[in-house]
């Protein structure tokens, strides 16, 4: 396996999974591999987090089913473990987490892979590890439509929600104390309960990555009733979580990505999910940003990727 090349752009602190290439030889049996890995071959198992309310990262379609661009590029990291673990035929076990507790459920062994709409940041990157870069979102707030609000300083007194143990939680407390706004900031314990805080008039903004407030608005036809609005109050460079502290494991996913990378399979697979129809009927309509585009260029280790 060649060395890897710096991430570009947006993805550097999620280049934190060191890579130890070459250090462990593939094995008939567990022997030999991480302890996920060896879990992963003797359960001929993978267990993949994935979000009930996250479009389109990872929800639920009409069947109740899993889908999304993260668990589609989970399903690839589960390919490149079955080479890995000499195992091809490897199921998957999807397991519903929350953004309060997909964290613990790596830790706790309860996931193999968390396949949700995660930001990797330096304070989570001390107890996890992150894939390259998949996404890149930032804090804004979704209010509505007849709404006055154009900026969070318009928010002075008011109620805002936000869904438990996200980053936007720490963004907006930030903001609260940053601008002396006195904010009531109540918390949801997902994203579908925040939305309906916010619907309900329990709240006056509900903040959240925009990517995620404009999946909702979609996935609910709510575009005469909210707008997204605000300048961003954090960067939120998402990746896909799993265990730390093993780096034939880092390795695999970071092969996974130059693999997609260098296939070009990257940038049509964020089409299919932001810009495309999704399979329940919606289209978000997001072109890819110039950063992850960037991103995914450096994930190309094909010859003509020099050229």
């Amino acid at each position: 396996m060649r060395p890897s090349k710096a991430i570009a752009g947006g993805g550097l602190l999620l280049a934190a999974c060191l890579l130890a290439t070459g250090v462990f030889a593939q094995s008939g049996g567990s022997e030999g591999l991480s302890p996920t890995l060896s879990a992963i071959k003797n359960a001929h198992t993978v267990r993949l987090g994935y979000r009930e309310s996250s479009p389109p990262f990872s929800f639920l379609d009409q069947a109740n089913r899993p889908i999304g661009y993260s668990l589609e590029l989970c399903e690839a990291v589960v390919e490149e473990i079955g080479v890995e673990v000499d195992d091809p035929d490897l199921k998957i076990e999807y397991v519903k987490v929350t953004s309060d507790d997909r964290i613990d459920a790596v830790l706790q062994n309860k996931i193999d892979l968390e396949c949700g709409s995660t930001t990797a940041n330096a304070e989570r990157g001390k107890r996890v590890a992150f894939s390259p870069l998949t996404f890149v979102a930032g804090t804004k707030l979704m209010v509505p439509k007849a709404s006055g609000v154009a900026a969070v300083t318009d928010l002075k007194g008011k109620t805002v929600v936000v869904t438990k143990g996200t980053t936007n939680e720490q963004a907006m407390h930030a903001a609260d104390k940053k601008f002396s706004l006195g904010l009531n900031i109540v918390t949801a314990a997902d994203h579908e309960q925040s939305y309906q805080t916010l619907a309900e008039g329990k709240a006056d903004a509900f903040a959240t990555d925009d990517i995620l407030l404009y999946g909702l608005i979609v996935r609910h036809k709510a575009q005469d009733k909210f707008r997204v609005t605000g300048d961003y109050l954090s960067y939120d460079p998402y990746g896909i979580m799993f265990r730390k502290g093993e780096p034939q494991l880092s390795a695999v996913v970071e092969r996974t990505f130059r693999k997609l990378g260098s296939n070009h399979d990257l940038v049509p697979l964020y089409n299919k999910w932001f810009t495309a129809r999704l399979p329940t009927g919606e289209r978000l309509n997001v072109p890819i940003s110039p950063q992850l585009e960037e991103a995914f260029k450096a994930m190309d280790d094909s010859p003509s990727a020099n050229n």
